[in-house]
């Protein structure tokens, strides 16, 4: 069975009934009033094959709202509003919805969707933790852009991922292609100190890296994620994660030494972070002041740091797969396919994941749009989408490469 509440994302559960349905199961919809605000009950019907209610007051014979909760071997709360959660706690059971929860013995599945002030709330992450404590399993909320235009944690996760953590609790079959496999995943912008206040950096939020370790985590391999500068709240659900560990770096040095380290017992390294290109030759121990500026102008030196992914390419043992990503800003006359394919001569890497940015792409954004090279620069795959959708892409293309050794 699949509740779903009033909120935005209820567009993309159309999504998860269908991937339900597709794979054989039989798919009961219980929507909220408010949810058909914003998708219709004939939608619903139609992609689930069964008549659609809201009310427990229909089909009254069968006591609707027991005998779907009786019969239900998986329930899949999504969008859980806010409201649901704090509902769900407190048992209540005014629609369809609320009692056929109560009425269900079998595990249940929930994935948040709300504005980050919300799921901040402490009403909110009590509701949370106390639904844990119950056994519910709650999968993301996925940090993102939000309705509205603003972003941070409280997207909705990707109708995939509930879809493999929903059936991995009834045992059924997860997506475990990188089972066995150890992964070192970099991610975030460096920053290079110029003084103990400032600082050369770049706009990396972190979270294509952070989606590429989640992704490989999910799928069922070992991950060490170093993490640089990475931008409030991204890290949460992968840190969280059992098969996630945490390594934290702030400069290019600091990032390199850690992700060589763990790439010593790796069997795939992906280099996503955005490392700064120069450092600082000499940092000031002290505030730099103004008034030691000539005419209104400070001159830094800076010198060039070491090539990380190169490096990782020098070291490379048998069997072990680099996968790089090129930021790339063509020039005039120029494409994005060139300036990758130069980089990929370049680096040597197995794969390389080259993505355009600029004032209002790449970085920052909860979306990309990458092509994937392979170590002759012939094309092996192109996606846009969410930073999700990118890192499982990646990962496909990873799995083809190492197949094909």
């Amino acid at each position: 069975m699949v509740g779903v509440t009033g909120g935005i994302a209820a567009y993309k559960v159309v999504h998860l009934v269908r991937l339900l349905v597709k794979d054989g199961h039989d798919v009961h919809v219980v929507p909220t009033e408010d949810a058909l605000r914003f998708v219709g009950l004939p939608t619903w019907e139609a992609i689930s094959r069964h008549p659609v209610t809201t009310s427990v007051h229909d089909d009254v014979a069968r006591v609707r709202h027991v005998s779907l909760g009786q019969s239900a071997d998986l329930v899949i709360v999504a969008p859980a509003t806010a409201n649901t959660l704090a509902k769900m706690t407190a048992g209540l059971a005014d629609d369809l919805l609320g009692t056929t929860l109560l009425a269900t013995t079998a595990p249940v599945v929930v994935a948040p969707a709300m504005h980050t002030e919300m799921w901040r709330h402490l009403a909110t992450q009590h509701n949370i933790a106390t639904l844990q404590e119950r056994g519910v399993v709650v999968v993301g909320p996925d940090d993102g852009e939000l309705t509205g235009g603003d972003s941070g944690p409280g997207r909705m996760s990707e109708p995939e991922a509930i879809l493999d953590v929903a059936l991995a609790e009834v045992g059924g079959e997860l997506r475990r292609d990188l089972d066995g496999l150890t992964v070192v995943v970099s991610a975030g912008g460096t920053r290079e100190p110029i003084d103990p206040v400032r600082f050369i950096g770049n706009r990396s939020s972190g979270r294509q890296g952070v989606a590429v370790a989640l992704a490989a985590a999910q799928r069922g391999a070992d991950v060490v994620l170093v993490a640089a500068h990475v931008e409030e709240g991204v890290l949460a659900e992968a840190s969280s994660h059992a098969s996630v560990r945490v390594v934290r770096a702030g400069t290019a040095a600091e990032l390199g030494t850690a992700v060589s380290a763990a790439a010593e017992t790796a069997d795939v390294v992906v280099m996503a972070a955005a490392v700064a290109d120069y450092r600082v030759d000499e940092v000031s121990p002290l505030k730099r002041a103004k008034e030691t500026a000539t005419g209104g102008r400070i001159t830094l030196e800076l010198i060039e740091n070491d090539d990380i992914l190169a490096g990782l390419v020098s070291a490379r043992r048998p069997g072990q797969t680099i996968v790089g990503f090129a930021a790339e800003t063509p020039g005039e006359g120029e494409t994005l396919l060139e300036r990758g394919r130069r980089k990929a001569a370049r680096k040597g890497t197995d794969l390389l994941a080259v993505n355009e940015v600029g004032w209002a792409k790449g970085f920052e954004s909860t979306e990309n749009a990458v092509v994937l090279l392979d170590g002759s620069g012939t094309v092996v795959g192109e996606t846009q989408g969410s930073k999700r959708v990118v890192a499982d892409a990646l990962w496909d293309a990873v799995l083809a490469i190492r197949s094909a050794e």
